[in-house]
């Protein structure tokens, strides 16, 4: 940005902070113009500078920090554009006047930054004779030691732009032939003199308090710590002559219990090697490795140690980049000393010690070391290979979980060139792996699938023989040795499957032949599983093999055809290998990289794999007729991997092979057609009725083969595949084939050859689709949506009355059960506005049903709305629901295309349909009304609320196609949007309870999402992040979200007396809540690769139990007990006192008398327990009118007694009805057993269950009245 544009948008300022700044600068432009000086940086600098001097002059009476701030923040901007030489020539006084801004102790942050940024400039200007000058005068070290202090300055901005400041200048050191600045020493020192004494502070505060005082030296620490990073990340980097003391300080700083301190320090090391990796910079690292070799801690200091071998095994990353070959011969002695720390006993300590022999193995082997090593070379992998191979002795048992890490990092990293020096190591592991007592199987065979990919099965088997056919005592088989062989093979030679897995193959099936026909044995099941996963070994092979064009021959391509005939089983293995074969051949030749990085990578050239091609190529004939005929013979839902193996061979087929096929097919599917023509109709229902486990139509597969051969064919057979096509669509009594029919178009439209043939053959395309128009059956809706969509991509410009013509049949398709056939519609109905919106002719004479005569119209966006439009006046409330929601689309789409004016009459217009009586029409209605609520400007949509919001509420109390929930929810959008008392202003009286209840429900969400922020819980906003990427465009998005408790209570009055309905599944259930985590006791993290994972895993939210806590009992002098206060008033001190009495539950108030009273209540009250007949305890169930017993109405209470006086009659009038029913009871049910049911259920009764309180039941059905109730 130039410094015109800068001051331009000081001018106009847009914050009332900037407004001082733009004052001072028309002050100054001003004085320019009065002294008719130039508005050049040279000027502004002049102006400015002199304004700033006198700022700083107390006596002058204009001081002001405003004033300060803003001259200092023009300074900033404008010095950039100063000269270099004015900058040196200027130094002392610029300097002097900056001075007082970076010094005051008032100084604010802003102005501390505008002045670091004028320092840094005036700095960078200067030169080498500039910097000799020492730092006791006016000088560059002066200044930058001025900056060293800001350096470490509380306030992070000042702190940081000082840093940035630092940083810059020491990136940019003046011509000298010193590869460091010469400041660099000065920033060096200082830097760590400021880190040595945080660091002591740090240990001091350690010693006296781990609290307050602790944490107020931490900071201090990491912001040394990043001035000494910041130092170190200059181009130079560190000074080399302070390389081993900045070692030392940082090696005690790794010691530190605080992480961040740690990483700090780690992140200061890695600046460090960064910067040295450049030519210039890296004769430091000899000095720095050195330096930090002699700083290696105890063997056992589990603390510091790891800190030490991660740094140094940074450190000869480093060096193998700067020098590969010196670092690799180093690589043995690195091996050996890094590999004793894997006989620690600290668990951290090994681990350090793995990743370290890792990284040496993964960065400090070049890759010419592979390609074409050297005798040299060849005996340091020797020893390499040797001191591995030491890993897996006895000595380091306990770390061989981490040594496996290690052997397999040594197989990647020597890939094939281990084949000869790794056998020791794989028979070590095999050994290992035997034994009953081993414990790492998994890791051992991580081990040996890295030495698979690496080495080559070929290798690997012949240090560990399968020993499968004749196996031998003392060799043992290796059967699970076929799964790690599957899982790891890529990149090695075909030919060894052929010489060792075919023949196991051909063992195995033998014996499962010779077995005959009985029932399958254990033996002969394994004997099968063997053959099966000898055969999932070709996949692998297939991988880009090193020799394709020797060992796939004819012999073999025989072998593997006879297979897919013979063996079905087989056939997803042997079709994979085929498919590979050809397709990773394809993707090495569209790998965008160099020669040599693609044959370190996988031994094959571009020029090998073209040849591979040319080899599969002319073996692709057979193999296609081959897969034909599997085809044919294969179940539709066993089809899917033949056809993509019929698809990869097909991309690699020449022409005439091609042409060859095409027409064979062709004529094979015409014949099949004819014989379907001339078949009975019986016959034609039977096989429609056949069952999923019988082959389809010889139709339906001879199409599947043309469409998949269509784009790979030249231009020249397209007329006759329109040709076929046309026979197919109007056969009405077969939708499957008619559905592959259309499938056709839109698969040729992704070829090469397709858009052109489509452009050319246009018109007859489009008179194919249109008559086709009456015979397409619903199945098909789908597939000849998206063929229309393909016709109308390629429609020229004077051809758009075809979009007229199936503007029906698109807008009707809006509403299909199949939400794909939907999807596509929409689609279709998106394109045809844009090719509309591009423009052209209508001649609409040429659409069916239309006057001749009619005239042609310019096509354009408001045309094609006005044609959508049409259906609104549709006969069938269907046609009508149906252009609601195709207006609704396109709108969503295109409003921002359309005139207002055409918009609001839209909006208008389809408003009206919210008084509608039909059901269909509203729903579509409704969509369409939350569109132009969500998507439209706020001026299109505020004055037509008038008839909205009537409209809508006139729906709310609807709840049939839930349409309450979505009348509510778009009220709610409007409200969201326009404001509660905007929408109020139009609510019919009985709406205003939806909109109070909607402005009730967003305060008591918005009340209890800051409950929940305040206790840590997820707030709306994270929800709403994981809520994104639900739907799958903006448009659905727009009709269909809603919020999460919207639909969950439609409104409050139902949510009183509707229950909510529970979830139809778990499923359901399960996404109607959230999932909780339960915290572990004493904070420790929850392992997720634990089994025990899922106890901890809750769809509710987990209650955190309070522990009850003891507390002591107070007691006076004497001893005794205190109950309630120390003064004796018997009242609680608080609530949390465990035995506090609460005077209006307890019947005494706290004293001596009340205490003796409630105890006289308690033994003689009418609640007191009393003995009864045979010492028996019995209890008063009589009401209590009580203070704390169930209250009573007074009101109720009379109402009770006058309905009691009133029945009394009743009763009476009815008591010899009654003693005779319970007579006649008895005689029918026996007796005085039928008295007794009669009775009882007399009994449980609630009326007389209510006549029974107060009385004392008791055995034999007879009541008794309690003592109290004969005192009463």
């Amino acid at each position: 940005m130039s410094l015109e544009e800068k001051l331009d948008k000081i001018r106009s300022p847009k914050l009332q902070n900037q407004r001082e700044t733009a004052i001072v600068l028309s002050a100054v432009e001003d004085t320019l113009k009065e002294q008719h000086h130039d508005p050049s940086p040279t000027g502004y600098f002049a102006a400015l500078l002199a304004l700033l001097s006198q700022a700083n002059i107390p006596n002058e009476g204009v001081q002001s920090s405003d004033l300060t701030s803003s001259v200092v923040y023009l300074l900033d901007l404008v010095i950039d554009h100063v000269p270099a030489a004015l900058l040196r020539a200027k130094f002392s006084q610029i300097l002097t006047s900056i001075a007082p801004s970076l010094t005051g102790e008032d100084a604010t942050a802003p102005l501390l930054r505008s002045s670091i940024g004028c320092l840094e400039t005036l700095l960078l200007a200067q030169d080498g004779a500039a910097w000799t000058l020492p730092q006791t005068e006016i000088s560059p070290r002066r200044a930058v030691a001025g900056l060293l202090a800001l350096a470490s300055d509380q306030r992070p901005k000042v702190r940081k732009r000082a840093q940035d400041a630092i940083t810059r200048i020491l990136q940019n050191p003046p011509p000298t032939p010193s590869l460091d600045h010469p400041v660099a020493d000065m920033c060096a020192e200082t830097a760590m003199l400021t880190l040595s004494d945080a660091l002591v502070v740090s240990s001091v505060s350690k010693r006296q308090s781990k609290d307050a005082m602790q944490e107020r030296s931490q900071p201090g620490l990491i912001h040394a710590l990043h001035l000494v990073k910041a130092i170190s990340s200059a181009s130079g980097g560190w000074p080399s002559r302070k390389i081993e003391p900045l070692c030392e300080v940082l090696m005690g700083v790794s010691r530190s219990n605080n992480e961040y301190l740690t990483m700090a320090a780690f992140e200061v090391f890695e600046v460090i090697f960064q910067g040295m990796a450049d030519q210039f910079s890296s004769s430091k690292l000899p000095r720095l490795m050195e330096a930090l070799s002699e700083l290696k801690p105890s063997q056992n200091d589990s603390q510091l140690l790891p800190a030490w071998i991660a740094v140094i095994s940074r450190g000869y990353d480093v060096s193998a980049q700067i020098d590969p070959e010196g670092t690799f011969h180093k690589l043995p002695d690195l091996f050996g000393k890094a590999s004793e720390f894997l006989s620690s006993a600290s668990y951290e300590i090994r681990v350090s010690a793995s990743e370290c022999l890792i990284s040496f193995l993964v960065n400090c082997v070049p890759d010419r070391v592979i390609a074409e090593p050297s005798a040299i070379d060849e005996k340091t992998l020797g020893k390499v290979a040797r001191s591995a191979e030491d890993l897996l002795n006895v000595r380091f048992q306990a770390a061989w979980m981490e040594v496996f890490n290690v052997e397999a990092a040594f197989f990647e990293a020597l890939r094939w060139r281990a084949i000869p020096l790794a056998r020791s190591i794989l028979t070590i592991i095999d050994e290992l792996r035997a034994s009953v007592s081993f414990n790492g199987k998994k890791e051992a065979d991580m081990v040996i699938g890295k030495a698979i990919q690496s080495m080559g099965p070929e290798a690997v088997l012949g240090v560990l023989p399968l020993n499968l056919v004749r196996s031998q005592k003392g060799q043992p088989g290796r059967a699970w040795l076929l799964p790690l062989l599957r899982d790891n093979m890529i990149n090695t030679k075909l030919a060894h499957f052929r010489s060792e897995f075919v023949p196991l193959s051909e063992a195995m099936y033998q014996r499962v032949i010779d077995h005959g026909e009985s029932e399958k044995t254990m033996e002969v099941k394994i004997f099968e599983t063997i053959v099966h996963q000898t055969w999932s070994l070709l996949p692998g092979y297939a991988n880009l093999p090193l020799d394709l064009v020797q060992a796939f021959d004819q012999e073999f391509a025989e072998l593997l055809s006879n297979l897919l005939y013979s063996q079905p089983e087989l056939r997803p293995d042997i079709c994979r290998a085929l498919q590979i074969l050809v397709e990773s051949n394809q993707e090495l030749l569209a790998v965008d990289a160099k020669e040599h990085e693609i044959l370190m990578r996988s031994r094959v050239t571009k020029t090998s794999a073209q040849s591979n091609l040319d080899h599969l190529s002319n073996l692709s004939g057979n193999l296609l007729a081959v897969l034909f005929n599997v085809y044919t013979q294969t179940l539709p839902q066993f089809r899917g991997y033949i056809l993509q193996c019929i698809n990869a061979y097909l991309s690699i087929t020449k022409e005439k092979e091609l042409l060859e096929t095409f027409v064979r097919v062709t004529e094979m599917l015409e014949n099949a057609l004819a014989e379907t023509t001339t078949q009975p109709q019986s016959t034609k229902q039977s096989s429609k009725g056949s069952s999923s486990s019988q082959m389809p139509p010889t139709t339906h597969t001879l199409m599947d083969l043309i469409i998949t051969l269509s784009i790979y064919l030249p231009l020249a057979t397209f007329p006759q595949l329109f040709a076929l096509t046309s026979r197919i669509l109007p056969l009405t009594d077969d939708p499957q084939i008619q559905k592959k029919a259309y499938k056709l178009l839109p698969r040729l439209a992704t070829s090469d050859n397709g858009p052109l043939a489509l452009r050319s053959r246009n018109r007859d395309l489009q008179f194919l689709i249109l008559s086709s128009a009456v015979t397409a059956s619903p199945p098909a809706r789908r597939d000849r949506l998206l063929s229309l969509a393909t016709i109308v991509d390629h429609l020229p410009s004077s051809d758009l009355y075809f979009i007229p013509s199936i503007l029906s049949e698109a807008v009707i398709a809006t509403k299909e059960v199949n939400e794909k056939a939907r999807s596509a519609a929409f689609d279709l109905l998106v394109l045809m506005g844009r090719k509309m919106e591009i423009g052209g002719t209508i001649e609409q004479s040429r659409i069916p049903h239309i006057d001749p005569a009619a005239p042609t119209v310019e096509a354009s966006l408001e045309e094609f709305f006005t044609m959508v439009s049409a259906g609104l006046v549709g006969e069938t409330p269907h046609m009508v629901s149906a252009s609601i929601t195709a207006l609704t689309r396109i709108l969503y789409e295109f409003h921002r295309q359309l005139p207002h004016s055409v918009v609001e009459d839209l909006v208008s217009t389809l408003s009206l349909f919210l008084t509608s009586n039909n059901r269909e029409i509203v729903r579509s209605c409704l969509g369409f009304t939350k569109v132009i609520v969500v998507s439209l400007p706020a001026e299109i949509v505020l004055p037509r609320l008038e008839a909205l919001v009537p409209g809508l509420l006139s729906w709310s109390k609807e709840h049939k196609s839930r349409f309450r929930a979505k009348v509510k929810h778009i009220v709610e959008r409007m409200i969201r949007r326009f404001g509660v008392h905007e929408v109020e202003k139009w609510c019919p009286e009985d709406g205003k309870k939806l909109v109070q209840n909607i402005r009730k429900t967003k305060e008591r969400k918005k009340r209890k999402k800051s409950e929940a922020a305040e206790e840590g819980v997820e707030n709306d906003e994270e929800r709403e992040i994981s809520r994104k990427g639900r739907f799958e465009s903006e448009y659905e998005e727009a009709i269909y979200d809603s919020d999460d408790d919207e639909e969950s209570d439609v409104a409050s009055n139902d949510a009183d007396r509707v229950p909510k309905a529970k979830p139809n599944n778990q499923k359901a259930a399960i996404n109607g809540r959230g999932t909780y985590i339960t915290e572990l006791p004493d904070d420790e993290p929850l392992d997720l690769l634990s089994a025990s994972t899922l106890s901890h895993i809750s769809t509710s939210k987990p209650v955190q139990f309070k522990s009850r806590t003891r507390t002591k009992a107070k007691v006076d002098l004497d001893g005794k007990l205190i109950l309630g206060n120390a003064n004796g008033t018997g009242e609680a001190n608080d609530d949390t006192e465990p035995m506090a009495v609460d005077p209006e539950e307890e019947p005494g108030d706290g004293t001596l008398e009340g205490g003796i009273n409630a105890y006289v209540e308690a033994i003689r009250g009418r609640d007191a327990v009393q003995r009864g007949r045979g010492g028996r305890l019995k209890f008063s169930n009589k009401r209590n009118r009580g203070g704390d017993e169930m209250q009573v109405d007074e009101e109720e209470a009379v109402e009770d007694e006058k309905q009691r006086n009133a029945r009394g009659s009743v009763v009476k009038a009815r008591g010899h009805e009654l003693n005779g029913s319970i007579r006649s009871t008895m005689t029918k049910r026996g007796g005085r057993d039928g008295a007794r049911s009669s009775l009882a259920k007399k009994r449980f009764d609630p009326k007389t269950q209510r006549k029974g309180l107060g009385v004392q039941k008791v055995k034999g059905g007879r009541v008794e009245k309690t003592s109290a109730s004969r005192r009463r």
